[in-house]
């Protein structure tokens, strides 16, 4: 039981020290200390909604650059009125050093989302990610870090009802899970992912306050909190180092759509406004337009890493050798450069393995040098601005264009794909003749626009234009799911990280693509991150023991060594499973089960092989069931969502009711994959799980 727990329905004091009664109230002080913060915070919002920039801002580019900043400061300082202010007190036991507390004598700090203060400047919240807020998530009984009390607030509907104390150095006090922290993690789920900035476990908080110089690789099960860590980290790293992200930029990769929506509210909700969001596909289908799908066998040779050789190689091939000397005439003279100068020039350049681009701008400029070398002999004083001319002098661009011609990239793939002797003679002795056919396409498309464009060619036309020229680096980037990717989208991802750091979060056990990585080893090598630390997750907070035990039995068919999740939370009958007759009679008792589930309160989600999808949608329309579909974001009032299988990943619901397993493993090219895709599928319910099936389990499954 937890040490102490108040609650009150009284009204508070408006002094917040007495209830109704006229004795102290602890329950009430800290509802007018809420009151009190969330007026400071309106009163900060409208001091910065007061400034005049008239005055202050030397053109109309100033002036737009800094109301634009004003209007994310007044967004960032919004009061959420369903998100609690502050969620949690520290009472230290000594003063804390510094100049937010000098001088004091146990000091106390509210702890939340966000800095609050008054018009004094005296802080009334302390945000989560300073340092004097860590002992909140990290200090314990064997390691109280100067703490005394730790108070954890409840909410509810934005109110303040219930506060819960730990003695963390009183040895009188037994030690005590927290029912306020476990109501919290179980609080139903309607509408987007939410923060778990209330609950992270010290675990955990050790990821998020990780530096900034390092990559960080997050391995978690399901129900472990990977994702929600890797955006508190970024929401970390954007309070620890501003000035530097606010440069570089930062962004948050998921696999899908849906999945970005789910989850773009958690950042905002924490004050942070600027993070972009993408898919892998968003990031490299810039130029091309994706209109055709490769089968898998194709796909996997496509996304294999040594494509990027072989593109290597066809880029640098329209490299050829000078055959001719080079004559610049400037009035009356005339200077000549012979081929085998120039072809020195070519021989160094690509034996700096420079940038196919960046050579061609630097060949005219070197050819230009090797004539201003001659003037000078012949007595004349040349200056920047003449070697600058000769660069630009029509016979040195026509030997630069026969040497080191331009390359347009989406045309080095397009023909490798449409012409075998080019593929051939660049892909020999890398990829077997069996692959390289799998390469060709059956009927070659005569021009870039006309292609029909798969997703894998659009991550083969990147990596040639970063041999072209580089690729713009960010500071941060977070790559989530990213067990699923291929060898050549990590390559993809690792260029716009290559001078910054990256947050790599999945679930080895959860990659269902025909390419997706074996090992975190293999994938962080690709990403150019071999160096990063590998962090572990194993204990559960969302996903109930009874499910998260049952998923775990495909675990020796799908990933054999990884461990099985621990989950902390033990919900009998969260777990059922059962055996109905096939055709409409599964249907019926489908949408039999979707009732059932929207009988509790929460979000429910209902998931199925691709391939149902229209049947199950039928039936709960003839039902008179409206339903979601993945990404449209659930109320109170439409709590339903239809989820083909092939796009659960990453999303949580409270109840899943899951149909015919057997038939979401047969909807993946191969058994390994669809059992995979099905443990996805298992994991997503946070309160209930009802699988139904008419057709046998997988014998992975049944099983124990």
């Amino acid at each position: 039981m937890p040490a102490h727990v108040a609650e009150s329905d009284s009204t508070p004091d408006p002094t917040g020290t007495t209830g109704t009664t006229g004795t102290p109230d602890p329950l009430a002080h800290e509802r007018a200390h809420l009151a009190a913060s969330r007026a400071a915070l309106r009163g900060m919002r409208e001091d910065v909604q007061a400034l005049d920039i008239r005055d202050v801002t030397a053109n109309w580019v100033n002036a737009a650059v800094l109301q634009s900043q004003i209007d994310d400061r007044i967004k960032a300082l919004a009061d959420l009125s369903h998100t609690p202010l502050f969620f949690g007190r520290l009472d230290y036991l000594h003063a804390v050093g510094g100049d937010l507390a000098e001088g004091a004598d146990g000091e106390r700090f509210y702890i939340g989302r966000r800095h609050v203060h008054d018009a004094a400047g005296d802080p009334m919240v302390i945000d989560w990610r300073a340092p004097v807020s860590q002992p909140y998530y990290q200090a314990s009984r064997t390691n109280p870090q100067d703490v005394g009390l730790r108070r954890r607030f409840g909410y509810t509907g934005g109110e303040l009802t219930a506060y819960e104390d730990e003695h963390l150095t009183d040895p009188a006090e037994a030690e005590h899970t927290s029912r306020l922290l476990q109501a919290e993690i179980e609080r139903p789920r309607v509408g987007p992912m939410r923060d778990i900035v209330a609950t992270i476990q010290p675990e955990q908080d050790e990821i998020v306050r990780s530096g900034l110089g390092g990559t960080v690789c997050v391995q978690g099960g399901p129900g472990t909190g990977k994702t929600a860590v890797g955006l508190h980290r970024v929401a970390y790293l954007l309070y620890a180092h501003r000035e530097r992200l606010a440069r570089t930029g930062t962004l948050v990769i998921g696999p899908n759509r849906s999945f970005l929506h789910y989850i773009e509210q958690v950042l905002p909700a924490l004050g942070e406004l600027e993070v972009k969001q993408a898919t892998v596909d968003d990031l490299v289908r810039t130029g091309v337009e994706v209109r055709g799908e490769d089968e898998a066998a194709t796909a996997v040779v496509k996304g294999d890493a040594r494509m990027a050789e072989v593109l290597r190689r066809a880029v640098r091939s329209h490299v050829t050798a000078p055959t001719e000397p080079v004559v610049v005439v400037r009035g009356s003279r005339r200077w000549r450069v012979p081929a085998y100068e120039i072809q020195e020039m070519v021989d160094e350049l690509l034996a700096r393995d420079m940038r196919y681009g960046a050579a061609h701008e630097a060949l005219p400029q070197r050819i230009a040098h090797a004539v201003l070398v001659r003037m000078e002999e012949a007595g004349e004083a040349p200056d920047d601005r003449v070697q600058n001319a000769v660069a630009r002098n029509p016979a040195v661009k026509a030997a630069v264009k026969a040497v080191w011609p331009a390359v347009d990239p989406a045309k080095v793939v397009l023909r490798l794909l449409s012409d075998a002797e080019f593929l051939a003679a660049h892909a020999g002795g890398v990829l077997s003749e069996e692959e390289q056919k799998r390469l060709l396409w059956a009927k070659p498309a005569r021009s870039v626009k006309s292609a029909k464009w798969s997703a894998a060619d659009a991550v083969l036309i990147d990596e040639a234009g970063d041999l072209v020229a580089r690729t713009h680096s960010l500071g941060h980037v977070v790559l989530d799911e990213a067990q699923d990717l291929s060898p050549m989208q990590y390559r993809a991802v690792g260029r716009r990280c290559s001078t910054g750091s990256a947050t790599v979060l999945g679930d080895l056990a959860q990659g269902t693509t025909p390419w997706s990585t074996e090992s975190w080893g293999e994938a962080l090598f690709h990403l150019g991150k071999a160096d990063a630390v590998v962090e572990e997750l194993t204990a559960g907070f969302r996903v109930p023991r009874e499910v998260i035990a049952y998923a775990s039995r495909l675990l020796p068919a799908i990933s054999p060594g990884l461990a099985a999740v621990e989950s902390v939370r033990e919900s009998p009958g969260s777990l059922a499973v059962r055996e109905v007759p096939g055709g409409a009679e599964l249907d019926a008792a489908v949408v039999a089960a979707c009732e059932e589930s929207l009988r509790h309160e929460g979000s429910i989600g209902l998931i199925a092989a691709d391939a149902r999808i229209p049947v199950l949608g039928a039936a709960l329309e003839a039902a008179g069931h409206a339903y979601l579909s993945p990404g449209e974001e659930t109320t109170a009032a439409s709590r339903l969502t239809l989820v083909p299988a092939s796009l659960a990943k990453g999303l949580e619901y409270d109840y899943v009711v899951l149909d015919e397993p057997a038939a979401v493993v047969a909807g993946e090219p191969d058994e390994r994959t669809g059992l995979r895709r099905l443990y996805v599928a298992l994991t997503r319910a946070v309160s209930g799980l009802t699988v139904l099936h008419a057709a046998p389990l997988p014998e992975a499954l049944v099983q124990a």
